[in-house]
């Protein structure tokens, strides 16, 4: 285990929801490793379901890292072996549209990066700040940030679920990243769309500042369901308990991955 100083509280929950009759969610819980993940299947196309969980299943085969770096290339590495195998499956189902969304947390001793494809999120939850590390890659939020459409417009633009990434549609998997320091207290929610289209952030927020780890998901999955959820849900929470009196926790730099994230609200930037 690569993890020394640190320990980590993972809950996790997954569900169909109120309407599907299937789930189409896959999450993947690796703390020795320091990987944690979660893929949500193209609603309304084919085998979604077989996207998602072949992201999953390759990437527990990322393996022991040497560095910070070694463990972000292995786990790109193990993406695209599952875009590629998704593509496979697209051509078998005489080219049927087939993808998913992803989002990733890597750890490494001190060094964490969010790794992500599609609207699925990552939150951060460090002392009072919360923000959102992830951006959508959806039409809306594209239009947002070119300044065609107005924030209060891309709330309730009408083709505002579209997404412009995904795993396994393109040629080659497109993803952004975030990096930080890791400190102690710091906790995370990884996500499918399912639960932020019925959960405002300032509620996520009061749960994650509430909640240990697996009664945060339970609540969040119990306050999605009591108001419809409409789409599969999902919710990863890893909560960082403790480090070594000489852990960097203060660091001011992260070669690991690369430079440490601002702590600001995004969603405002957006």
């Amino acid at each position: 285990m690569h993890q020394i100083g640190y320990s980590f509280d993972t809950g996790a929950v997954t569900h169909q929801g109120r309407v599907r009759d299937h789930n189409e969610d896959s999450f993947l819980a690796r703390p020795a490793a320091g990987l944690w993940l979660v893929a949500d299947g193209m609603g309304g196309h084919m085998a979604g379901d077989f996207a998602s969980r072949t992201i999953a299943e390759s990437a527990q085969w990322t393996g022991i890292p040497s560095s910070a770096l070694d463990l972000k290339t292995r786990f790109i590495d193990r993406l695209v072996i599952a875009h590629e195998d998704i593509r496979q499956q697209s051509t078998k189902l005489n080219g049927a549209t087939i993808g998913a969304t992803v989002v990733a947390l890597l750890v490494y001793e001190q060094h964490f990066a969010c790794i992500w494809s599609g609207d699925s999120r990552i939150y951060m939850m460090r002392g009072d700040v919360f923000q959102q590390m992830t951006t959508d890659h959806t039409e809306a939020m594209e239009l947002l940030r070119e300044g065609a459409i107005t924030a209060e417009e891309a709330q309730h633009w009408p083709r505002k679920n579209v997404i412009t990434r995904a795993i396994g549609v393109s040629d080659m998997p497109m993803t952004d990243e975030n990096y930080g320091v890791l400190q102690v207290g710091d906790v995370f929610l990884l996500c499918s769309d399912g639960l932020t289209g019925h959960v405002t952030d300032e509620e996520i927020a009061e749960i994650l500042q509430e909640c240990e780890a697996q009664e945060a998901c339970d609540r969040l999955l119990d306050l999605t369901l009591s108001r419809g959820a409409k789409d599969n849900i999902t919710a990863l929470v890893v909560r960082c308990l403790s480090a070594d009196p000489e852990d960097h926790a203060e660091a001011v730099t992260n070669p690991g991955y690369g430079p440490p994230i601002a702590m600001h609200d995004w969603k405002a930037e957006d």
